[in-house]
């Protein structure tokens, strides 16, 4: 009676694995990472985000149209120079890899900030922090803060910028927000030496 049992058990498991394996409950696919690798000077990737297509949320005192719809900003005093965004983000193939989101504020006492976090499902989250101004050619610049998952082990810096739309096609976007990422390896000083 028990080895009727247990070969019961795995006879189940083994039906469960093959049907799972053959009729997948979440058929997850990742787009492949359009990653340039320069010799001895890390890599660099590019991603954008088609504004308005793109933007999935919007929230700031007295925005006139929230994103959602209603979304209601927090009248508090501390929120009142803050403005928070949402979107998909899109690789160098226009396919949507990952989510984004963009945080800018100004504090009397803290200074001003602009700040960014990239999540590529099954690669890994970046936290990045931005210079407040844009350059004299319109680039924001700023620095991985922190990374996780394979993006862990990286440091580097990120340019953002705005560029406008200018085909004059009725639906075509207003523009894009450009984010180009310059990362190496933090494992291995200037020269590729590892530092231990």
């Amino acid at each position: 009676m028990f080895r009727t049992f247990i070969v019961g058990i795995l006879l189940g498991l083994a039906a469960a694995g093959a049907v799972l394996y053959y009729f997948p409950v979440v058929n997850q696919s990742r787009e492949n990472s359009l990653i340039v690798v320069h010799p001895n000077q890390g890599n660099t990737e590019s991603f954008h985000i088609n504004v308005p297509m793109d933007r999935i949320m919007i929230g700031a005192s007295a925005q006139p149209n929230p994103l959602p719809a209603g979304l209601e900003w927090p009248a508090d005093e501390q929120f009142a120079d803050t403005r928070a965004e949402l979107f998909k983000i899109r690789n160098a193939k226009d396919a949507v890899v990952g989510v984004a989101s963009r945080v800018a504020a100004s504090h009397a006492e803290s200074g001003d900030i602009v700040e960014w976090v990239l999540h590529l499902p099954a690669r890994g989250s970046v936290f990045l922090n931005m210079q407040t101004e844009p350059s004299e050619a319109g680039y924001r610049i700023g620095e991985l803060r922190r990374g996780t998952r394979e993006f862990s082990v990286l440091q580097g810096h990120v340019t953002e910028r705005w560029v406008a739309d200018t085909s004059g096609f009725e639906d075509a976007p207003a523009g894009r927000i450009e984010l180009i990422t310059a990362l190496v390896s933090a494992e291995f000083d200037d020269e590729g030496v590892n530092d231990e």
